[in-house]
């Protein structure tokens, strides 16, 4: 059966292709009495229009693009998901990439959603693209960065306070008698890794006999926590740390998953903290304290930023940084 086309649907309803058009994209332009025409044709006929070869025509296209550091963490998979829920109320698809924490696959993502003419663009960026997004807005895009402060004036940001987010962690640790302090997760290139464990370092500064040493991953997951773990473990027992901060929950879980296999007890031996407060972390064999972040509510506040620049090009720019807090566990406090 072919494909129903716009005249197949003005002839069902008794109206020219014109009045089609306007009832789909300029309703105010035709009464209620011929859009409702037009829709029940619509639904008879089973048509679909090529919204891709409309927004051809007007060269513009309504969908933003998402490119986060890695959607297997369900941190990020929370902000992809308060970002999209603000999109759909303004009625804007979102475009989702995963860059991996790797910066070829970033600029892959970035030269798809350049072709695809996106509206806007969401990023939390694995290094330093600044230059790269600074063409993308010269060409009409909107950009606004998520995650991480922009660090540029041109730029929208919505991020956490990671500094703070590692103090927290750090002190939390020391408030429980540990003094040797492991901080897991990386690479340090990316900010909020590094700001992470800059916070747990001007903490330890403050507290005589206490010591923080990172431990760079080189990634952010599960695998990554446990292959620190195992060279942790090989130390001799006075050079072990007594406490680990995990950069993220799930190099915690990993983290987790090699202590429980050497048979190390949790906290009694090591205490261990993460960090998003994702739901694996509340859940695990021993709960695992984390840092929250507010995943959802810095994805609804990205996309409002964002179609805000796309609406107004002129639009101020704005740096809203959320406040982390901690959430102790039995991972560090004990049953």
């Amino acid at each position: 059966m072919a494909m129903a086309q716009v005249r197949d649907v003005a002839a069902h309803a008794g109206v020219s292709p014109a009045t089609v058009s306007n009832a789909l994209n300029h309703p105010e332009k035709v009464s209620s009495a011929t859009r409702e025409r037009v829709l029940s044709a619509i639904d008879e006929l089973g048509y679909v229009r090529n919204d891709a070869a409309r927004q051809l025509r007007q060269q513009q296209n309504r969908a933003v693009g998402m490119i986060v550091l890695d959607v297997a963490n369900p941190f990020f998979a929370d902000v992809a998901s308060g970002a999209e829920k603000g999109l759909v109320e303004m009625k804007r698809p979102l475009l989702l990439g995963n860059s991996s924490q790797d910066g070829e696959r970033e600029l892959a993502h970035l030269r798809l959603f350049e072709e695809q003419r996106v509206s806007g663009l969401l990023i939390s960026p694995v290094g330093d693209v600044l230059p790269r997004l600074r063409r993308i807005k010269e060409r009409g895009t909107a950009v606004v960065i998520v995650d991480r402060k922009s660090g540029a004036d041109e730029f929208s940001s919505v991020s956490t306070d990671d500094h703070l987010g590692g103090r927290l962690a750090a002190e939390h640790l020391i408030t429980q008698g540990r003094r040797r302090i492991a901080v897991i997760g990386g690479p340090l290139n990316i900010r909020q890794v590094a700001h992470r464990y800059a916070g747990a370092e001007a903490a330890a500064k403050e507290h005589d006999g206490v010591s923080v040493k990172m431990y760079d991953t080189g990634a952010m997951d599960v695998e990554s926590g446990r292959q620190a773990t195992q060279g942790l473990l090989a130390l001799p027992a006075a050079e072990r740390p007594d406490a680990i901060f995990a950069t993220n929950d799930l190099v915690a879980l990993g983290v987790l998953q090699e202590l429980a296999r050497a048979a190390v007890k949790v906290p009694e031996d090591i205490a261990l903290i993460g960090y998003d407060d994702i739901q694996f972390a509340a859940s695990a064999t021993v709960p695992i304290s984390s840092v929250r972040q507010p995943a959802a509510e810095m994805g609804q506040r990205a996309a409002e930023l964002l179609v805000a620049a796309i609406e107004d090009p002129e639009v101020p720019v704005q740096h809203p940084v959320f406040t982390p807090t901690l959430v102790p566990r039995q991972s560090t406090v004990g049953a």
